[in-house]
């Protein structure tokens, strides 16, 4: 399976750098003004993560939308949110998860956008009747209803691991089922640690089926009852991004880094505790004990009051950036 769906140009073997709106969603600002920010900044794309990120859904507001960023030196990747129709991070705003996927295809096709990004839902969608496999047949489903469609415009869908919902393999699993001729993966290096594995074992499993990413380190500590994760900007964390970068390099020819720096907040993970390990019957155990590994001796970080701000968000984006060009070497740009 071919996962090249970026053009590097004349910077064969370079990994393009962007980033996901969702790393400034407290700004408010929309597509056009965050086309701007970003050719400030000289990253080479951005990731629009959501629907209501646009001025309108219509044809010729997206050609214009596509043209300004032809114009800035940038590229555009696309997507949303739940389509798996028992989840409930599924929003029927937009229809059914078929007509959900039918409008973010029409969409990535005029904005020129190679992936559709969505997610199955969350780690509340482990607790449902019969496990995790349950709301995984139901999107599978979907998926399945609506590939003639993705097909035929030469669109994928990147489902991503998402907010504890699934680990590698599952995710794996996933696809598989539902066909790679059109589906493949969004790779979230923060998100791989919810659900217990460490990124770079996530990473590995993943990475035959990547066509986007959310890349974002973590910092992780050990607890009374298990472990606690804070997302971080991109270096500030204890995950050794270099060593992850490096690889992805390696393994994700032509897959963009795009940056979804949400840091500032603590999440638990609790595995001590019998019940929440119900959640997990088949937890894989070779990320976890690299992931506990990883979290030995590291002292606790406190939650940020103001994480949730522009003021936060935008320096964490900005560092995050600096780190990736000038550490790690990314960007198509000089």
């Amino acid at each position: 399976m071919s996962n090249n769906t970026s053009n590097t140009g004349s910077n064969p073997g370079k990994v393009a750098l962007g980033f996901d709106n969702f790393s400034i969603n407290t700004t408010h600002w929309k597509a056009g003004k965050i086309l701007e920010w970003a050719a400030e900044h000289k990253v080479d794309a951005v990731f629009f993560s959501d629907l209501e990120v646009y001025d309108s859904l219509d044809d010729a507001y997206l050609k214009d939308l596509k043209s300004k960023a032809d114009d800035l030196g940038l590229f555009i990747y696309m997507g949303g949110l739940s389509v798996c129709p028992t989840s409930a991070m599924f929003n029927k705003k937009y229809g059914t998860p078929e007509e959900f996927l039918r409008l973010m295809i029409r969409i990535a096709k005029t904005l020129g956008s190679p992936v559709v990004r969505c997610v199955l839902g969350s780690r509340d969608d482990r607790k449902a009747p019969g496990g995790i496999w349950t709301p995984i047949r139901d999107t599978v489903q979907v998926l399945k209803n609506i590939r003639s469609y993705a097909l035929d415009a030469g669109i994928k869908i990147a489902i991503e691991n998402h907010a504890g919902d699934m680990q590698g393999w599952e995710l794996v699993r996933l696809v598989e089922m539902a066909g790679t001729d059109y589906v493949g993966v969004t790779l979230d290096s923060g998100n791989a640690v919810w659900t217990y594995e460490d990124p770079m074992t996530n990473l590995e499993t993943l990475a035959p089926y990547a066509v986007a990413s959310g890349i974002r380190d973590s910092v992780v500590w050990e607890t009374e009852k298990g472990l606690c994760c804070q997302w971080a900007a991109m270096g500030a964390g204890t995950m050794g991004m270099k060593e992850y970068m490096k690889r992805f390099a390696e393994l994700c020819p032509g897959v963009p880094c795009f940056l979804e720096i949400i840091s500032g907040f603590n999440y638990d993970m609790p595995y001590l505790d019998p019940e929440h390990l119900k959640l997990w019957p088949e937890l894989k155990g070779v990320g976890l004990a690299k992931l506990i590994k990883l979290a030995k001796n590291v002292q606790p970080v406190p939650a940020v009051k103001n994480a949730w701000t522009p003021e936060y968000q935008i320096p964490q984006l900005e560092q995050s950036i600096r780190y990736c060009r000038e550490e790690l070497g990314l960007g198509l740009k000089a």
